[in-house]
């Protein structure tokens, strides 16, 4: 059973900060104690959480971009976990 409900709207942490890194050529998370390099799925996820986003709108908007691609919903829902388990995101 997911944690992460579809109606939330998660948020960065606070001290968290997304950009795109071109050096890194990527996304990152920095944070006061170090970076986190992310894939290009938990960067194109993570651009989506404001605060105003509902988990069922980020998941609306990735559907919409990459049409025909089976299983966003349950791969955002999880990759949401794990941020919220790593302390990401609230």
């Amino acid at each position: 059973m997911s944690l992460i409900k579809r109606e939330q709207a998660p948020l960065l942490r606070r001290g968290f900060r997304l950009q795109w890194e071109p050096r890194q050529d990527c996304h990152v998370l920095l944070y006061p104690e170090g970076m986190i390099k992310l894939n290009a799925s938990a960067g194109q996820i993570l651009s989506l959480v404001d605060g105003q986003r509902s988990v069922a709108a980020i998941i609306a908007q990735l559907t919409s971009s990459f049409p025909g691609v089976p299983g966003i919903d349950e791969d955002v829902l999880a990759f949401l976990e794990v941020a919220h388990a790593q302390f990401w995101i609230e």
